[in-house]
């Protein structure tokens, strides 16, 4: 019979009773820097491990593009996050849409099915093919890899669409970019600041409407996920359509 060791690894906080005690615990450890960005802080597992750390996100492998994607040249704009205040403005999203129309192309809305009463009211006067709830992962991937510019803000589909390569414009409000802001194809460098008015790396363009208090890092500015958030409320569409206008100009040089 053979035993195999159990070995475990994990990050700690640099001091603390607690994290001597979880350091004791665990097989092998590597200090936490809550200043670095999260991607950065797990690859440094695979540094405690002995991998080498590749500075790269991988996103599923694309479907074929879907059938229900647009014949035209076409961006994509998902307009729900997964709280209430990661959301720029119905109106804002509804102006970008005719704008990208006005430009010669398409709009693939997506979403997903529990969005689709937001959804509904942002899109109820815009014309924008519907695919909120229609697509899965690999799907989204190659609707997105297939677009000339996706508009997202602060969820998990912009991080996707940064990691597909594509022209990605991400609309950032509370949250902190340098621990949390969409990582591009090939790796950040160099790391995002803080706050800005449009910031650029790699093919990710980000938008933030930079007050004095942003990046909070708190649930809006009522502190609860159902709260909206001034920075995002007062982002104009002028300021979106600038990023989106240099993200196409990057595509179309491609």
């Amino acid at each position: 019979m053979r035993w195999a060791d159990r070995r475990s690894v994990g990050p700690v906080e640099p001091e603390g009773l607690a994290s001597a005690i979880k350091r004791a615990l665990l097989g092998r450890s590597y200090s936490r820097d809550r200043s670095e960005h999260r991607v950065v802080d797990i690859l440094r597992s695979a540094d405690a491990i002995g991998i080498p750390a590749i500075r790269d996100v991988v996103c599923p492998p694309p479907a074929p593009r879907p059938q229900l994607a647009p014949a035209q040249p076409y961006a994509v704009i998902h307009a729900a996050p997964m709280f209430v205040y990661k959301r720029w403005t119905a109106a804002g999203w509804g102006a970008l849409a005719a704008a990208l129309r006005e430009r010669g192309f398409a709009v693939a809305a997506t979403g997903a099915a529990s969005d689709r009463g937001y959804l509904d009211a942002v899109w109820r006067d815009a014309r924008v093919v519907r695919l909120d709830g229609k697509l899965d992962w690999p799907e989204l991937t190659a609707l997105i890899a297939g677009a000339h510019v996706y508009i997202g803000p602060d969820t998990a589909i912009t991080h996707l669409a940064a990691a597909a390569g594509g022209p990605t414009v991400a609309l950032y409000g509370p949250t902190d970019p340098r621990l949390w802001g969409p990582w591009p194809r090939g790796g950040l460098e160099p790391s995002w600041q803080a706050s800005g008015t449009i910031q650029r790396r790699g093919n990710v363009w980000l938008v933030q409407n930079p007050l004095s208090c942003l990046p909070c890092q708190l649930e809006g500015c009522e502190r609860r996920l159902d709260s909206h958030s001034q920075c995002l409320d007062e982002l104009t569409v002028e300021q979106v359509l600038a990023a989106v206008d240099q993200a196409l100009a990057m595509r179309q040089a491609a």
